[in-house]
């Protein structure tokens, strides 16, 4: 809704001024009016237009959740939190998401309702768990839980992004050298061997053509690029396309097993985190599945809520999924036995986030010897391609 700015008289007399959110002139009046305000001057907020708007983090999301539980937890009211959070943060974007949250609850909303018209910030998870809060009265500690998973769930990514740190810097530095050796080494040899006379042995006419690619047809190289990523971007994002390329990915020899490894942990940490805070494990599964990242892993979590619902235990399809990790199942299995599945899920991530670190180590040190003999053997294949004519020219000449 348009937003404007109004200037009035409070009921102690006081001149206040403030921001707030209507359909029109007439109901923002009538609105501030009913609340008591008198002496009103109200326009309408004119558009910013924020060209390099300054992108909210993880980072602040996690800051704000954490001061916010303190601040409940000592009892302030929750729209001063809002003011205060508001007024600290160095972040002007999330700064004025915040005000903006402040200005529904005034008006009526609930915290999660406000918290819901900002999907961009706070996602379906954020805003569910406030609501279980809300509902049963533990908004606190909600929020300590919610701080606790996010900082979990942004170390589980940065272990994530350091394994392919070292691969990516190997794969740039390859291309660099092949590019600068096809672009302006190989050139020199192709009026030398040309003078020579006589066919060229087969690798070295490739790499000769290969040059002429980077030399003269090096915008063909570069649109062939830009419609790969076009064409590969859309079949991503069908249904069909987003499924094939998950299910590979999972299967993939050296990064599969991560895949799956980082999949369970965030399954089970979102999960026990969601049922622990008192969401209906039907409501929980459906969140997981939307935020799991994966299709594979969200259709197998969907085809347990189908399950559930039919009286099964979760266990079950889980394990008919083939996606979960047979330990993992049956630690379910034992947690609903119990009665401690929240529980039991946050022994279960625990352990993957451990599994986590130890597969990047391992293939972070499987990496560097391949990619070190990859390099080796393109840029070799590469020299021994450009001195197999020369080696021809001497063996005849003796």
């Amino acid at each position: 809704m348009p937003e404007f700015k109004y200037t009035a008289l409070s009921k102690a007399g006081k001149a206040v001024d403030g921001e707030i959110e209507g359909e029109d002139l007439q109901s923002v009046e009538a609105l501030l009016s009913k609340q008591g305000f008198s002496d009103l001057k109200v326009k309408k907020k004119p558009k910013e237009i924020a060209l390099f708007a300054e992108k909210v983090t993880e980072k602040d999301i996690v800051v704000f959740t954490r001061q916010f539980s303190v601040m409940i937890s000592a009892g302030l009211p929750l729209v001063q939190c809002l003011s205060l959070l508001s007024s600290q943060s160095e972040n002007k974007t999330f700064a004025k998401t915040i005000g903006e949250i402040r200005q529904s609850v005034e008006t009526g909303d609930t915290f999660s309702d406000a918290l819901r018209k900002h999907p961009k910030v706070f996602d379906t998870l954020y805003g569910n768990m406030i609501e279980a809060g809300e509902v049963g009265g533990i908004l606190d500690t909600i929020l300590v839980r919610l701080a606790d998973y996010m900082e979990k769930a942004m170390k589980l990514k940065a272990k994530v992004k350091s394994a392919l740190v070292y691969p990516l810097a190997i794969v740039v530095i390859a291309v660099v050298v092949v590019a600068f050796l096809m672009i302006f080494v190989i050139p020199t040899f192709v009026s030398m061997f040309a003078e020579m006379g006589g066919s060229l042995p087969g690798p070295t006419a490739l790499v000769m053509h290969i040059s002429d690619l980077f030399v003269n047809h090096w915008w063909k190289m570069i649109l062939a690029l830009v419609v790969f990523i076009f064409v590969f971007k859309r079949f991503y994002q069908t249904e069909k396309g987003m499924l094939m390329v998950d299910t590979y990915a999972l299967k993939a020899p050296v990064f599969g097993p991560l895949i799956r490894k980082v999949a369970v942990a965030k399954f089970t940490r979102t999960f026990g985190t969601l049922t622990s805070s008192g969401v209906p494990i039907i409501q929980a599964l459906d969140i997981v599945a939307r935020t799991a990242g994966q299709k594979v892993v969200e259709n197998a979590i969907l085809g347990t809520i189908d399950s559930i619902k039919e009286g099964q235990t979760l266990a079950a399809p889980l394990s008919r999924s083939k996606v979960f990790p047979p330990m993992v199942v049956q630690m379910i299995d034992v947690g609903e036995e119990t009665g401690a599945l929240d529980t039991m899920l946050e022994k279960i991530a625990n352990f993957y986030d451990d599994e986590v670190d130890a597969a990047v180590e391992a293939l972070t040190a499987l990496l560097e010897p391949m990619l070190m003999v990859f390099l080796g053997v393109v840029i070799g294949f590469i020299v021994i391609a450009m001195y197999l004519p020369i080696f021809k020219m001497a063996d005849a000449i003796g």
